[in-house]
């Protein structure tokens, strides 16, 4: 697809990508949204299949209206000729070009001889084609806003490959996207904010949920009351979802955690136990909960592998940008969970400001931040409360105490965790990339992405972001023909 000046690539459509394409093309850009799924929404809105003939999705969700909204502007935008959508495409790298004296999207200032920095940068984004990914295609843009969205922390536990065993996320995934319950008697366990709202959706489909474990103490929101009680809207969000645990008879078990999970072919109960002070399981609280599900999250990342590939800085785990979503790459902005975990309403606040910004940059003037003064405060204040769910929801210190040597760790490669211990213990591993060269951990088809987290936590050292030159698996087939044969997705 080849654009003219003025062309904006977005990759996502979640909250925060819908929000930046559907207001950059209200400003007069044309954009181009593409998503790895087969519907807009992200993961936040993820829609059932029409041919499931879903009466009622809205009960699947949260905030709907605010759905609504971002899907009519959506087919406004499409069919004003002003938004291309590609759905079905999933990115695997973003190739930047340089050269070219046009005016920069960045705004930045000439250079002496007069060409300006940056300038005519433009960008080739690479995506896979549909479910097989065999095929590959190619957008052209002038600039390019990540909206990628984050994934599932994962920490690993006695008999966490069990058949039956699932992320929250994969469960709440189940639930909207394809109407099904995962099993029947459940038991929702972890922490993060993700648990109630996967719990209330499994009893409200017909789950038999036998326990909603949170290791987070309940003291812990005490010390955040003032913060909190600025958020009446998220306090009666989380009050809603305490409501309908009660209605459906949900017990709630606090400062507990799964030890591990039982089964031979498959799962058939968990054994949890409460945790002290320090995040160590006191010995003789185990209680073992029959079930056929499990599903275990413990807060989010985000993905930030385009955003690296590109060469943008991470700050922690976060792409790092400015008060304008800009990354420090010129012609790439960032918007939503991966900038940072921290909701919708974030997502939507970023993205808003990120399509603005990007909008006046790509027709060469000078962004008025007055423009989005509203979607600016409703980011700080949705940062704050963010913050203290940070704060709150926090693994247990001392998670990997539970895991037997031959827990796997990385269930690609089939690593346990003996050989994890072995290469920091007696082969002088002291980083994620060293236990990897020596263990194969992460080496699998993820790459690391479901098992660096756990590696980390065995290994003693910090969690850091590994830079691949693709964000997924790439057919050699595809790395294989050249720019000119891929095709048009236009």
């Amino acid at each position: 697809m080849t654009a003219g000046r003025g062309t904006l690539a977005v990759i996502g459509a979640g909250p925060a990508g819908l929000a930046a394409a559907v207001v950059a093309a209200r400003c007069g850009v044309r954009v181009t949204v593409v998503d790895s799924a087969g519907q807009a929404g992200g993961q936040f809105y993820r829609q059932p299949a029409g041919a499931l003939g879903a009466r009622r999705p809205q009960a699947l969700h949260h905030r709907w209206r605010t759905w609504e909204r971002l899907r009519d502007g959506l087919a406004e935008q499409i069919d004003a000729g002003r938004i291309t959508y590609l759905a079905d495409h999933h990115v695997w790298f973003v190739e930047r070009h340089l050269g070219g004296t046009a005016a920069a999207v960045d705004g930045s200032v000439a250079e002496p001889g007069g060409a300006v920095p940056c300038a005519g940068r433009r960008f080739t984004v690479h995506a896979l084609l549909g479910p097989e990914q065999e095929h590959s295609a190619t957008v052209h843009a002038d600039a390019v806003l990540l909206a990628t969205g984050g994934y599932e922390k994962v920490l690993p536990f006695p008999g966490w490959t069990l058949p039956g065993v699932l992320t929250a996320g994969g469960a709440q995934a189940m639930l909207k996207g394809g109407l099904v319950l995962p099993g029947r008697t459940a038991v929702v366990a972890g922490t993060g904010p993700l648990l109630m709202p996967v719990t209330a959706g499994l009893a409200a489909a017909g789950a038999d949920v036998a326990a909603l474990v949170e290791s987070a103490h309940p003291k812990a929101f005490a010390r955040h009351a003032a913060t909190l009680a600025a958020h009446p809207d998220k306090l009666a969000e989380g009050a809603g979802y305490a409501s309908q645990l009660l209605r459906h008879r949900v017990p709630l078990v606090s400062r507990h955690t799964v030890v591990e999970a039982h089964g031979k072919d498959a799962l058939d109960a968990v054994t949890i136990a409460a945790l002290d002070a320090a995040g160590r399981v006191r010995p003789g609280t185990e209680r073992r909960i029959p079930c056929d599900t499990l599903a275990v999250g413990h807060g989010m990342l985000p993905h930030t592998d385009l955003a690296e590939g590109l060469g943008c800085r991470v700050d922690g785990p976060n792409v790092a940008v400015d008060a304008e979503q800009r990354t420090d790459v010129p012609g790439v902005w960032a918007a939503g969970e991966t900038t940072g975990i921290g909701g919708a309403a974030l997502s939507l606040a970023e993205g808003h400001i990120a399509g603005r910004s990007a909008a006046a940059r790509l027709r060469g003037s000078t962004p008025d931040p007055t423009t989005w003064a509203a979607a600016a405060a409703a980011r700080t204040k949705a940062q704050e409360f963010a913050e203290v769910l940070g704060a709150v929801y926090v693994p247990s210190a001392h998670w990997t105490e539970q895991l037997r040597d031959d827990t796997l760790v990385c269930r690609c490669e089939e690593v346990p965790a003996s050989a994890v211990r072995e290469a920091v213990d007696e082969l002088g591993a002291t980083d994620v990339r060293t236990v990897k060269l020596l263990t194969r951990a992460g080496m699998g088809w993820c790459q690391g992405r479901m098992c660096s987290a756990a590696v980390a936590g065995l290994a003693g050292c910090a969690e850091g972001s590994a830079r691949r030159p693709f964000a997924r698996p790439v057919p050699l087939g595809v790395l294989a023909r050249t720019a000119d044969d891929e095709p048009d997705p236009s």
